[in-house]
């Protein structure tokens, strides 16, 4: 892992200001010579910037994304625990951590960070910009806060705008967290029993009714207690615990929320998109109820030079993780199209 450090003030949508910051990422591969190889990814809620960890279906040795023709960036989102700034950082001006009094960040505010790391890694353009959910809210966040930069979007199972069914489920989990005896206590254990519960609502809607039926039906109508599925939310719950904090959760619930690409720009998302003129896949996932295919095709119908592809998927929110096989088909089969129509665009695809 490496890390960027901001040293001066970094103010942030909302009007407060960080004192600095630091952007902790990674780098898989190697700049070609004409700097036209880079495929910067942006990662999920909860995950980190290593992204071979991660993301191992689409991004590897001879994988779709191939450190060995692509210089591969991820970068961890501000206010996660994974390195950038967020609510376990110091604060430099009282040399503790800030937990409770870490400032409401937005997505906005992460693309912000993002752009001073690309600076500083002297990247000029990004050949392809991809990210799923709420990586794909940063990926259109750059699109439009850098158009001449960013010249293909990849996005998956994402939205302009958190809907309100987001918004309510994250307030909700919000509600598990805060309903913690020890929420608002200065630890970085305080919250844990309501980031398990917040964690198994999450995982309700990253999978969905069909594939829960099929993985986690109990085989015996005898029993009373103990249910598969009991168990199997316990255990992400405290998965999650193990390698994730709840003031953390916190504060990126609340930046999904204020996901909006109109915001600041007129308020309708329609014109906003048509100024997206970058040549975008959009795939949608068939049995996602968190940000269902509806999303997707109203990208789909607002982005200029957009391809949609559904994949039929029983894994819900998460097959934008799972479908490995199902998504490189479709990627490549674009950026193929990506190529042909405009070779020095698709040329980074050379090894």
């Amino acid at each position: 892992m490496n890390y960027f450090q901001h040293n001066q003030p970094f103010e942030l949508e909302g009007g407060q200001t960080l004192p600095e910051i630091t952007v902790a990422y990674h780098t898989f591969g190697k700049l070609n010579a004409n700097k036209s190889n880079v495929v910067w990814i942006c990662h999920a809620l909860t995950a980190n910037s290593d992204v071979l960890d991660w993301w191992g279906g689409i991004v590897g040795e001879s994988k779709i994304i191939d450190p060995e023709r692509h210089f591969i960036v991820c970068a961890n989102i501000l206010g996660s625990c994974y390195g950038s700034t967020g609510p376990l950082s110091i604060n430099p001006e009282t040399q503790e951590p800030y937990y409770t009094s870490f400032p409401q960040v937005t997505i906005r505010d992460t693309v912000k960070a993002h752009i001073l790391l690309r600076e500083h890694l002297g990247l000029e353009k990004i050949q392809v910009l991809a990210g799923g959910s709420c990586g794909g809210f940063q990926v259109l966040e750059w699109a439009v806060a850098e158009p001449e930069v960013v010249e293909n979007l990849f996005l998956l199972a994402t939205a302009a705008a958190e809907s309100t069914w987001g918004i309510g489920i994250h307030t909700t989990q919000r509600l598990m967290l805060e309903a913690d005896g020890t929420w608002g206590e200065p630890s970085p254990t305080a919250g844990d029993k309501g980031l398990k519960a917040a964690r198994a609502l999450g995982t309700l809607t990253y999978r969905n009714y069909q594939i829960l039926a099929q993985s986690q039906t109990d085989p015996d109508p005898e029993k009373l207690d103990n249910y598969r599925v009991s168990s199997y939310l316990n255990y992400q719950g405290d998965k999650l615990v193990k390698r994730f904090n709840a003031y953390s959760y916190w504060i990126l619930t609340k930046a999904l929320d204020s996901h909006h690409l109109g915001r600041g720009r007129g308020g309708r998302l329609e014109p906003v998109l048509a100024k997206i003129r970058q040549k975008t896949l959009i795939i949608g996932i068939s049995s996602d109820i968190l940000c269902p295919v509806q999303e997707q095709q109203f990208l789909a119908q607002h982005l200029p030079e957009a391809t949609y592809v559904e994949i039929d998927s029983d894994y819900g929110h998460d097959g934008f993780i799972i479908e490995g096989q199902k998504i490189s088909q479709h990627y490549t089969a674009w950026l193929s199209k990506v190529q042909k129509t405009n070779p020095v665009s698709g040329s980074f695809l050379s090894v």
